[in-house]
C-alpha cells in the first residue's frame, strides 16, 4: 500500500522540524560557550559536528590557546557525564579502564571480584596531552574509542552512550612523547588545528580574563537530544554525485593508484582509506544540518575535507624539503576536481 499524499506531507513537515531543531540547537550551543570562549568559531563548529556524527576529534595546538578550557566549558552546554584524563608517561591502562579489586560481602564473608570504573565510563571524555603516553595505554584508548567498550580482566564493559574522545596535543614538545600510530589517529574523525586568536579576539580575552567572572554557561542539551540529532543527520538525503565528489577525493590521495593526481604522486608517500570516505560524507551531512540545509552539497564536503583528511595522508622527503604539508595537498585536491557537475 503506498502511502498518500496527506502522510508524505507530515513525514516532510516533521522532517523540516528536525533539521530547524538541530540548526537551533547548534546556535545554542555556540552561544553559550560564547560567555566563556572569545572567538574559534571553526574550531567549536567541527567540535560539534565530530559529536553531532557520534565520532571523536583531535585539538592540536600550542600551549594556551583554551583548548583544554574549550572542552571543558562544551561538557557544561551538554547535560552529559565528562571526565578528564591528563595523560603522563606513567599512566597504565587500568587508569583509563578502570580495575578488579576483592570484595567482601560484610553478611558471608565471601570474597569475590568487584569491577571499579575507570574515567573512560563517561560521554565525554578529556584526553589532555594524549601523545604523551605509552602504547599499552593508547592501545586501551584505541579499543574504548573503536569499539565503546573496555576489557578487564578477560571481561567487556560496554561504555556509555553517546561516547566521545575529544583529545588534545603539543605539537611543540616532541621529548617525552609517543607519536599516536597510524591506526589510532584514523579512528578521529577530525584532526582539528587550533590557531592564534586574531587581535581584537586576544584583546577581548584579556579582558574576559583578567576582570570579574562573567556569566556561566548554562546546559541546553540533553542525552536524548544529542541521540536525536545524531539519527537526524543519517537522515540528510546524498545525491549520487556527491557521493562520487567524496569518493574521488580520497582516491586521488593514493599514489600508487591510476585515479592519483599529479601532486599526490609526487609529494605523498601513502593516501587515505576508506574511513576517510565515511567520514567525509557523515561530516557533511552534519554540516548540512547546522546550516539548515536538507541534503548535501559537494560545497558541504568540501568544507570539512582539510579536518578529515589532514591527518590521513603522508607528505613525503620532496614535500618536506619544499614545505609543503598535507594541508596544502587537500586545497590542491579542492581546486582540481570540480563540485558543479556529477563526476563520472
Amino acid at each position: 500500500m503506498n502511502p498518500s499524499p496527506e502522510t508524505e506531507t507530515n513525514v516532510e513537515s516533521d522532517h523540516l522540524k528536525a533539521v530547524e531543531f538541530c540548526r537551533e540547537a547548534y546556535a545554542n550551543v555556540q552561544n553559550e560557550l560564547s560567555k566563556v570562549v572569545v572567538g574559534q568559531s571553526d574550531v567549536i563548529q567541527e567540535i560539534m559536528i565530530a559529536i553531532f556524527t557520534r565520532s571523536h576529534a583531535l585539538l592540536v595546538g600550542v600551549p594556551g590557546l583554551a583548548k583544554t578550557l574549550m572542552i571543558s566549558t562544551l561538557a557544561q552546554t551538554l547535560q552529559m557525564s565528562f571526565k578528564r584524563i591528563q595523560f603522563t608517561p606513567d599512566l597504565m591502562p587500568s587508569d583509563i579502564t578502570g580495575t578488579e579489586v576483592i570484595y567482601s560481602d560484610q553478611a558471608t564473608g565471601e570474597k569475590q571480584f568487584k569491577f571499579l570504573p575507570g574515567p573512560l565510563f563517561a560521554n565525554i571524555v578529556l584526553a589532555d596531552e594524549i601523545n604523551r603516553t605509552p602504547p599499552k595505554t593508547q592501545a586501551a584508548m584505541l579499543e574504548a574509542m573503536q569499539e565503546r567498550r573496555v576489557t578487564v580482566g578477560g571481561n567487556t564493559y560496554t561504555l556509555p552512550k553517546p561516547f566521545f574522545v575529544l583529545a588534545t596535543q603539543n605539537p611543540l614538545e616532541q621529548e617525552g612523547t609517543y607519536p599516536l600510530p597510524e591506526a589510532q589517529l584514523d579512528r578521529f574523525m577530525f584532526l582539528i588545528n587550533v590557531g592564534y586568536p586574531s587581535t581584537e579576539d586576544e584583546l577581548q580575552i584579556m579582558r574576559m580574563g583578567t576582570g570579574q567572572p562573567g556569566e556561566q554557561p548554562q546546559p541546553v542539551l540533553s542525552v536524548d537530544q544529542i541521540l536525536f540529532i545524531q539519527e537526524t543527520v543519517k537522515l540528510i538525503p546524498v545525491s549520487e554525485h556527491v557521493y562520487r565528489y567524496a569518493q574521488k577525493i580520497v582516491a586521488c590521495t593514493r599514489p600508487k593508484e591510476a585515479d592519483a593526481l599529479d601532486c599526490c604522486k609526487k609529494y605523498l608517500s601513502f593516501g587515505a582509506g576508506p574511513r576517510a570516505s565515511l567520514s567525509l560524507i557523515i561530516a557533511a551531512k552534519a554540516h548540512a544540518l547546522i546550516q539548515g540545509q536538507v541534503y548535501v552539497s559537494c560545497a558541504n564536503v568540501a568544507a570539512v575535507a582539510l579536518a578529515v583528511m589532514r591527518h590521513r595522508i603522508a607528505v613525503n622527503f620532496t614535500a618536506q624539503s619544499e614545505g609543503i604539508t598535507s594541508d596544502d595537498i587537500v586545497r590542491m585536491i579542492l581546486e582540481k576536481i570540480p563540485q558543479d557537475e556529477p563526476l563520472s
